[in-house]
């Protein structure tokens, strides 16, 4: 057939970059959620008959390619790159909203839309549920690409990106569940409802030793090579591989890659990468995810057109009501008892849980054979269109409404000065410490030293200006130099534990305090 000729899908697959290409560009050039006009690019291709893209539409909308290239070829790199540049140190800092949102905000929202399609739409149950495993996994793609161009609290960002990286993953285990084990469970009754739970634990379970394994294995592979290109093979064998692994054991891969790239970004970075090595490495899947992502948004544009809504609308708002709802209750819920939470990040992370092409990819997958797959898919497109346009779109003005200030000129230029000022003072250290190893004389060592000195005072002097003008400047040095210095007691519980000074009841009580107080300071930071 014409379609399968390669030459013929490698022209198809050229065209869809060049067109997600450009309409990326032209976003970015006006500061716009590039996501957000992808999908509505992509779906008025996809409503008129543009001479030349039809093949292109015929070949995307086909359900296999679409789920093939958004969950095997792009989910892992997505997946892989925003937790390979995850510091473990801010994940350990905001663990608390993180899994409560991941883990108890996922479980909520799917049993609270699970039972509301149940009961009120008459679904039968297993349909209901897989709706409600598509409906739980966020995608914070356009809120984070708002927060960057608005200059948001990092906090706040590090939360909602950490919330998708994990509950994505329980999604998918929580799609299986429902889509291919969940009546027989029920049949089986309370022993039933004990082999999902342990079918649920097992799933992780392999996720987390694949990706553990695979990922410390990795990054002592690391430490025999400083050869930044093979570096980044090893990083794009490491996100496939343990998504293919953990998959082919019947466990999650997301989870597998998720853990993978976060030990890799940062045991792996620590223990065996050059800082040539980790910037290109950052900078490879950088590409990679803008690539990945640009396709993904313009190929669910092209998706959405080919729904038939006919009938539907009445169920579809009520789909659409009870998705918000259940995220409000999820939410609001699973933060409640998180201390120095402020209000309205609460009201921002539940209206920014966007649903994205994960939801519609996993919908394409169901057999279609599968009862009720027709309704699943329509309901699963409606909500991902409304919720990346009319969410999206109002994300921006929702930040300002509530009043989450974005950092000012004077900050932004104080934070470019620090940078320099440590730039500066690195390349220094980094003159001595490499002269004597490659007998750099003294004239020549010295006379560069003397340029970096020149910038420093130059740095030091703008410093010192910014400060007169903004005293309040004073007070955020402070809380950083506080915020090292609890590192540093972190650490020290840490070495007391290892020697077996002190026992682990107090150690983690001590830990408590030093985390409370990082997270108080961060807050203060940001």
């Amino acid at each position: 057939m014409h379609q399968l000729d390669p030459h013929y899908v490698f022209e198809l697959g050229l065209l869809m970059i060049m067109i997600a290409a450009g309409i990326t560009a032209v976003a970015k050039k006006f500061k716009q959620p590039y996501p957000i006009v992808l999908v509505v690019f992509g779906a008025l291709i996809g409503s008129f008959n543009i001479p030349g893209l039809e093949p292109l539409k015929t070949f995307i909308t086909q359900g296999e390619i679409f789920h093939f290239v958004v969950i095997t070829l792009f989910l892992p790199a997505l997946i892989g790159e925003a937790s390979l540049k995850l510091p473990f140190s801010h994940l350990k800092e905001n663990k608390k909203p993180i899994f409560a949102l991941a883990f108890g905000g996922t479980l909520i929202s799917f049993l609270v839309v699970g039972f509301g399609m149940y009961y009120l739409f008459g679904f039968d149950i297993s349909t209901a549920f897989v709706f409600a495993a598509l409906m739980s996994a966020t995608d914070p793609v356009s809120v984070l690409s708002i927060f960057k161009n608005l200059g948001v609290q990092k906090r706040l960002s590090i939360v909602v990106e950490g919330e998708s990286l994990f509950n994505d993953g329980l999604a998918v285990v929580f799609f299986n569940i429902s889509a291919f084990y969940l009546l027989s469970y029920i049949d089986a009754g309370w022993s039933g409802f004990g082999s999902g739970l342990l079918e649920f634990v097992k799933v992780i379970s392999i996720g987390l030793i694949v990706g553990g394994g695979l990922g410390y294995a990795f990054s002592i592979l690391t430490k025999y090579y400083d050869d930044y290109p093979l570096e980044i093979i090893f990083s794009i064998i490491l996100f496939y591989g343990s998504f293919l692994l953990s998959e082919s054991l019947q466990g999650s891969g997301v989870i597998a890659v998720v853990v993978a790239s976060i030990i890799f970004g940062n045991f792996g970075a620590k223990i065996g990468m050059s800082p040539t090595t980790k910037l290109n490495i950052s900078n490879f899947w950088e590409v990679a995810a803008l690539l990945a992502n640009s396709l993904v948004f313009l190929m669910v544009g092209l998706e959405i057109t080919r729904i038939h809504l006919a009938d539907k609308w009445l169920l579809i708002v009520a789909a659409i009501a009870i998705v918000l709802i259940a995220r409000s209750i999820a939410v609001y819920t699973s933060l409640l008892f998180i201390k120095s939470f402020p209000l309205n990040w609460k009201h921002l992370i539940n209206w920014g849980g966007l649903k994205g092409s994960l939801s519609i990819a996993l919908a394409l997958s169901l057999p279609h054979d599968f009862p009720g797959r027709e309704n699943i898919v329509i309901l699963s497109f409606s909500v991902v269109l409304t919720s990346l346009i009319v969410q999206g779109l109002t994300v921006k003005p929702l930040i300002s409404f509530l009043g989450i200030k974005p950092k000012s000129e004077q900050m932004v230029e104080y934070e470019y000065l620090i940078a320099e000022l440590h730039r500066y003072d690195t390349a220094v250290q980094e003159i001595h410490r490499i002269k004597q190893k490659l007998y750099i004389t003294e004239q020549v060592s010295g006379e560069l030293i003397a340029q970096y000195e020149k910038r420093k005072d130059v740095v030091k002097a703008q410093l010192n200006e910014l400060f007169e003008t903004n005293p309040a400047f004073r007070e955020k040095q402070l809380d950083t130099l506080q915020k090292h210095v609890l590192y540093a007691e972190h650490e020290a519980i840490d070495k007391l534990l290892g020697d077996e000074i002190i026992s682990n009841e107090v150690a983690e009580k001590e830990h408590e305090e030093v985390i409370d107080s990082i997270v108080q300071i961060a807050e203060k930071l940001h």
